[in-house]
């Protein structure tokens, strides 16, 4: 049988590793896709630290690649046409974690849990926003804010630097913050209108300077950098936490009381991946990204 090099996790607490395995058969309503680009994601990690339902398990879950082999059942998509696979695995699965990603040279994924990937973007510019893009876009998309309202943006990493450009393509007033001030040049070439050094400021008081936040969307998995934020929040305003964190948070009921305010995570579906996706084209939206080869 044919072979192909992957990054499996061989067990619960043991670091990635590079193998070669037989190239897996699509199965009934299943593809198998050759893959050209695969996207890092913090949620990998957690395949490591044990999320996943059975090792050994092949991580990545920002996947775009090319149709070549169609299982039993399988019509939806032609040999040759170039897909996207997310978090979303299909079937009740998650893709990374109860069935294998895309860290490997092929993948099979179910039919229905894959997107169509247009020309207008490259395989390593799509995949990120399989699952950094659309879950900061649908955050905004779906949020309580409308054009010149202020949104806050929380830490301008893989997920906040797309925020970003999806907030000021958006139309809202967008407020970039992060600790010091190595990233305020990046977030205004972004689209931030303003940005704020969390080292050496309060943001909740530099933000109800500026008015209070309509909604404010959370990037850092860090309890510590997202427990003032809903103080930053105006009337009515809404604080979206888009980071993996198994930290406890820190509020009062005096805090939801004063907006009143809303605090609220974001799970989206494939409906968001392809919205992403088409705002993206429409808008100019591109992450930033580097290639590592096997």
């Amino acid at each position: 049988m044919a072979k192909m090099k992957a990054i499996q996790v061989l067990a619960k607490g043991e670091p990635m590793t590079l193998v070669e395995i037989d190239i897996p058969e699509p199965q009934e309503g299943q593809v198998l896709i050759r893959v050209e680009a695969c996207g890092v994601c913090h949620g990998d990690a957690k395949v490591s630290e044990g999320m996943s339902s059975s090792f050994p398990r092949i991580p990545g879950h920002e996947v775009v690649g090319i149709v070549e082999k169609s299982g039993p059942g399988a019509s939806k998509w032609k040999t040759g046409q170039r897909v996207g696979a997310g978090w979303h695995g299909g079937h009740g699965h998650t893709t990374a974690l109860t069935i294998d990603g895309g860290y490997a040279e092929y993948m099979v994924a179910y039919e229905d849990s894959l997107i169509f990937i247009p020309d207008d973007l490259s395989s390593t510019e799509a995949a990120p926003l399989l699952c950094a893009g659309e879950t900061v876009f649908s955050a905004l998309r779906n949020s309580k804010a409308r054009p010149g309202d202020l949104v806050a943006i929380s830490g301008v990493g893989g997920l906040g630097h797309l925020a970003i450009q999806y907030a000021k393509k958006s139309g809202f007033r967008t407020v970039a913050m992060s600790r010091g001030t190595d990233k305020e040049t990046l977030s205004r070439e972004l689209g931030a209108h303003e940005y704020i050094d969390t080292q050496t400021t309060d943001v909740a008081d530099v933000l109800q300077a500026m008015g209070g936040a309509k909604v404010i969307i959370a990037t850092a998995p860090v309890a510590s950098t997202i427990n003032p934020l809903i103080r930053g929040l105006g009337k009515d305003g809404e604080l979206i936490i888009a980071a993996v964190s198994d930290e406890k948070l820190d509020w009062s009921a005096m805090d939801f009381l004063m907006g009143p305010n809303t605090v609220k995570g974001t799970f989206t579906d494939i409906n968001e991946m392809e919205a992403a996706i088409k705002f993206s084209v429409l808008t100019d939206v591109r992450p930033m990204t580097a290639v590592l080869n096997f």
